[in-house]
């Protein structure tokens, strides 16, 4: 059996937020990657389930130039089997997709795993396209998952409730929160056992480009806070009303 996972390569969410050139391009000056939580969450369960006895291949991806490469290779240190770096910028959600599924139909895998957004910009449409453009079943957000005969089964929350989803190889799922329980720490052995294996680098299928950056903006500052006393009711119905604007 073979799994894919998506690896995102993220700034620490510590990092200080810059953009250049007229703010339409992140600005990587000192930033710190780091593997995306929620595909660290991936790896993780898929890491466990093998672990478990379950004859599991799993090969890392990362649409990505060189400077992914160390991404990639914490992926190894952490327990992935291979890695596969597509040597391209990451430019927009279809153009990774894109990428993916070419490496998907071509690698002879079972299903891949993504995480459910990336935590720069957060998007979450990379499963759904990657899905979409193979033609295959996608579930999106779960928060379980176990392997289960020839597919898997998965638990997804929805309002109200839980969801159980049951899919056949092949499909696509993304990793939500509680996908594992805790993303693994890669050890001594692990990285030094990353050095020794394989990660291919592919060129890139051609893809036009349906979306372009036009400005990057930072939040903007929040407005010092007010205090109250409980005392004087009609001070703060006064705030709210006036400054606040929501009475």
């Amino acid at each position: 059996m073979k799994a894919l996972i998506c690896i995102g390569h993220v700034p620490d969410t510590t990092s200080k937020i810059r953009f250049t050139d007229n703010d339409t391009k992140f600005d990587t000056t000192d930033i710190q990657y780091i593997i995306g939580p929620y595909e660290e969450l991936g790896l993780t369960r898929l890491l466990d389930i093998k672990d478990a006895g379950t004859d599991l291949h799993i090969t890392a991806i990362n649409v990505g130039k060189e400077e992914t490469e160390a991404t990639l290779r914490k992926a190894l240190a952490m327990g992935a089997d291979e890695a596969v770096r597509v040597n391209a910028d990451a430019t927009d959600a279809f153009f990774v997709a894109k990428q993916i599924a070419e490496v998907f139909k071509t690698g002879g895998y079972d299903f891949i795993v993504t995480g459910k957004e990336s935590i720069d910009y957060n998007g979450g449409q990379v499963d759904g396209m990657i899905a979409e453009i193979l033609g295959l079943p996608s579930v999106t957000g779960a928060t379980k998952f176990e392997i289960e005969g020839n597919g898997a089964k998965m638990e997804r929350e929805i309002d109200g409730g839980k969801e159980v989803v049951v899919a056949s190889f092949p499909f696509v799922t993304s990793a939500g929160k509680d996908f594992a329980k805790e993303p693994r720490i890669p050890g001594m052995r692990g990285i030094m056992a990353a050095r020794r294996k394989t990660l291919d680098v592919k060129e890139p299928v051609a893809q036009v480009l349906k979306t372009n950056v036009s400005k990057h903006f930072l939040p903007e500052s929040k407005p010092a806070c007010k205090l109250v006393s409980p005392d004087n009711v009609e001070e703060l119905v006064r705030l709210l009303h006036e400054e606040a604007k929501i009475i």
